[in-house]
């Protein structure tokens, strides 16, 4: 039995995707990263998708290479076959949105390293775990990498597994046209023609749009070009027509392109095509390996086609097999698709990366309660930073390297903080609210046009506390309720996740439904937070009327932790012991009660920084084995 559905081997770089869209490239201000290449797309694409797919492929070592190996490991693709080459750099790739018709890009790819892939790197142990090696155009381009594709693909053939390519091809990366010519999709060439007929008979499965087809097959008649190739192979034909759909030929090639197998279309704006054979080709192969006939493997592949068109970037823009279910179930409720706001959610929600089972998080992102402290102790107001990287340090601690332990700190105090704990395997959230505001007030950091947040790692989790109470008076209600929908659109645009804290008790008197009508209300207006934060709730029809109201409006929300409010130890465990009856309440986030008595004893001077993050640990370590206990005995709600 194989553990892989499918590996891709090519082409791997990075992305920048200019983010100022209907412009000269030259004009581009702005990029956003993403992982690249179409082999990686699409190993990315059939992962979201259900398969087990991996790729094979060369990255440098180098920032960009890592980058690419760990956002593949975030997507769920395996990398054994990902090799680092420790002499050249990874490939980038810059894109651009003109209009509808252009797309401009230039393709970095001078000696880099996936075009040093060589047969060495084909492992026959790796293959042999795969039921499918699917290879692309590009790497057939060189002899080196050539031979390691032909490799990968007879040691497929003899293991009995199926093969595919996509013909994707790029005239510049045979050398057929200048860098500016990144976006030519068809040049003649008798080499290119012969150098392609001379492996498709590999494949069980080829795939192109009607310009690679007729590079394939020699012709620019398409059912000439078909046929040329069909006299070559009897591999099953895929042939993309753009917006008149994909056709599938198994057999003999018939007298019109409208005679062989359909599948429905999806009629939509089109915004971004570049990436979109990519997407279609990962749900053709979800289709094909999963058994399914070639009318459903076009549905499949045609409804990824359409939400990559309508999407930027290309990984980002695939779906989810959830989300496509869910634009199956609703159909096209408007035509640019990433704009259809119920959608855009199942995307967002459905392909977040990392999982959060547990969350044990050591808040310190206090301003006003340790600027007093600071006060009190006659401290300059420097040591608070200083004392917050202590925090961190017992964070760290106790966490040990392992999964399900956060941090909650500000930008303003805990800045260095911030960045030690980046890419620690913390979960990190931060605070934008401005200190006890009602209505709520942001941190200047964030801007008045909230634009700060283009400044934040993606890592960063933006966290609100808003005093807010449905019998506010409707004008502070109103308020509070743009500043956070505004803040919500602001992270998203910025693809950074979100958890909104709410504080009745300390505004108005709550009863067991308070908390439930907050969360309802918030869902009414639009905001989806990614995380919800809630008081230590006194009763058990209290936190289930909360959980319910989370699961009724968004089933794919994260979850819940439990604040502190400076509760004694013991007071927590047993808010601790009814909010881990509930399933989603995934944890805690405490603060005072761990840092509390070592603030105001570390800030006077009273002990030191190893006797400091001693004591913190022990508190935060003691609670996360209380809330551990407390799981233990099971959720059910």
């Amino acid at each position: 039995m194989t553990s892989l559905d499918l590996i891709t081997i090519g082409r791997s770089s990075v992305d920048l995707y200019g983010v100022q869209v209907g412009g000269r490239l030259e004009d581009m201000a702005s990029f956003n990263k993403y992982i690249g290449g179409s082999p990686t797309n699409i190993a990315a694409g059939t992962a979201r998708l259900g398969l087990k797919s991996a790729l094979l492929t060369r990255v440098g070592d180098e920032h960009m290479g890592r980058f690419i190996r760990e956002q593949l490991v975030r997507e769920g693709v395996d990398v054994r076959g990902v090799k680092t080459d420790p002499e050249r750099l990874t490939a980038l790739v810059i894109l651009g949105i003109r209009d509808q018709d252009q797309f401009p890009l230039i393709f970095y790819r001078e000696n880099c390293a996936d075009m040093a892939l060589c047969e060495d790197d084909v492992d026959p142990a790796f293959i042999a775990d795969a039921r499918c090696v699917c290879a692309t155009g590009t790497h057939l381009s060189h002899p080196n990498t050539e031979k390691a594709v032909l490799k990968a693909l007879g040691l497929a053939r003899e293991n009995g597994a199926r093969t595919a390519i996509d013909i994707d091809y790029r005239p510049n990366l045979w050398g057929l046209a200048g860098h500016g010519a990144g976006e030519s999709r068809y040049i003649e060439s008798g080499a290119v023609t012969a150098k392609l007929q001379s492996t498709l008979p590999l494949f069980d499965l080829i795939v192109g749009t009607e310009e690679e087809f007729h590079i394939a097959g020699g012709s620019t008649d398409t059912l000439e070009a078909l046929r040329a190739v069909r006299r070559i192979t009897p591999a099953t034909l895929v042939c993309k027509r753009g917006p008149m759909g994909a056709v599938v030929f198994e057999g003999e090639i018939p007298d019109s392109l409208d005679a062989g197998q359909k599948g429905p279309g999806f009629p939509i704006e089109v915004f971004n095509v570049l990436g979109a054979g990519d997407g279609f080709m990962s749900g053709l192969l979800k289709g094909w390996l999963t058994g399914e006939d070639w009318p459903t493997s076009l549905k499949y592949a045609n409804a990824c086609g359409a939400f990559a068109v309508s999407r930027h970037g290309c990984t980002p823009a695939y779906p989810s097999w959830e989300e496509l279910q869910y634009f199956f179930e609703q159909g096209i409720r408007n035509k640019a698709l990433r704009k259809d706001a119920a959608l855009e959610q199942v995307h967002w929600s459905t392909n977040r990366k990392t999982d959060w089972p547990v969350m044990r998080v050591f808040a310190f992102d206090h301003r006003m309660q340790l600027e007093a402290m600071a006060e009190e102790a006659s401290a300059a107001p420097e040591r608070i930073g200083a004392f917050k990287e202590l925090c961190l340090k017992a964070a760290q601690q106790v966490a040990g390297g392992g999964s399900g332990y956060g941090i909650l700190c500000d930008g303003r105090l805990g800045r260095d903080t911030l960045y030690r704990a980046a890419g620690s395997g913390l979960w990190i959230g931060r605070p934008v609210e401005w200190p006890g505001s009602r209505p709520l007030t942001l941190e200047p950091e964030i801007g008045p046009d909230f634009g700060g947040l283009c400044e934040w790692p993606v890592e960063h989790v933006v966290k609100v506390l808003c005093f807010y109470h449905p019998d506010d008076p409707p004008e502070l209600r109103a308020n509070q309720e743009e500043t956070v929908a505004r803040l919500f659109a602001a992270a998203r645009r910025n693809r950074l996740e979100m958890l909104l804290e709410v504080i009745p008790s300390k505004v108005g008197p709550t009863d067991d439904d308070t908390v439930a009508k907050i969360i309802d209300r918030f869902y009414e207006i639009g905001i989806y937070p990614d995380w919800w934060k809630l008081e230590p709730m006194k009763t058990e029809a209290s936190w289930a009327n909360a959980c319910e109201a989370v699961r009724r409006n968004d089933p794919y929300a994260r979850g819940i932790v439990v604040l502190g409010l400076d509760a004694p130890a013991a007071e927590l465990e047993e808010s601790f012991a009814l909010a881990a009856g509930f399933d989603l309440v995934k944890g805690f986030a405490v603060g005072r009660t761990i840092f509390g008595d070592a603030a105001r004893n570390w800030l006077s001077g009273a002990i030191t920084d190893a006797e400091a993050v001693e004591e913190m640990a022990g508190r935060y370590s003691s609670l996360c084995a209380v809330w551990d206990k407390a799981r233990a005995k099971g959720g059910k709600a």
